[in-house]
């Protein structure tokens, strides 16, 4: 199967639900290449804890979400990331095609959340700032079990759907439309978090 075979559900399920998952969007040797980058074998020493909000109204609030994240300067990347990279904008193509969507950019952040953390029921677009079309998340976390829990809960008219934060799967939904939450874990779970967007990126935050 070509990786453009792989995305070819990902416009019937955007349309018809709103989400779309894609199992093996990284291979277990792309995943393992980041797994092996400074950033996650150093545990969270580079790593920010992440806040709610947006620009000047963000701030940190554990009660609503504990993960520690570090944003993707792509022009810095490591390839192993860069092949990520490059797979979003095939996606970003993609998608356009099929949906006549007018995706510009994306932005995307290094995820960790210790054990015991989540992130409480929410939508990814925030209410002065609409550029983020749809959100795309990719595991990382090898041989991951349902009891260690991490699950994605979705939340899509047809009732609640819980995802497993698998290595190497991607999930891809409407950032306005589709609330979603991160259950807690019993191990720390790692993702590639991101957003398309229908403008150019800001990096202030980088």
């Amino acid at each position: 199967m070509t990786f453009t075979d792989k995305l070819n559900p990902l416009a019937d399920g955007l349309a018809g639900h709103g989400f779309a998952v894609i199992d093996d969007f990284l291979l277990p040797d792309e995943v393992t290449a980041i797994l092996q980058l400074d950033e996650f074998q150093n545990g969270l020493l580079q790593f920010k804890k992440a806040g709610i909000g947006h620009q000047q109204e963000k701030q940190i609030n554990e009660g609503v979400r504990g993960d520690y994240i570090q944003w993707i300067d792509r022009a810095t990347a490591m390839p192993a990331i860069q092949a990520y990279l490059e797979k979003l904008n095939t996606l970003i193509g993609f998608v356009n095609q099929a949906l006549y969507l007018s995706l510009k950019d994306y932005e995307v952040h290094l995820t960790q959340y210790p054990p015991g953390t989540f992130y409480k029921r929410h939508l990814d677009q925030f209410k002065k700032d609409d550029h983020r079309k749809l959100s795309a998340i990719c595991y990382l976390n090898t041989n991951w079990k349902p009891e260690e829990g991490g699950q994605l809960r979705l939340y899509p008219e047809t009732g609640a759907l819980d995802i497993l934060p698998e290595a190497g799967k991607l999930v891809c939904f409407r950032s306005d439309l589709l609330e979603h939450e991160v259950l807690p874990a019993t191990r720390t779970r790692l993702s590639l978090t991101g957003w398309l967007l229908d403008q150019h990126a800001d990096l202030r935050h980088l």
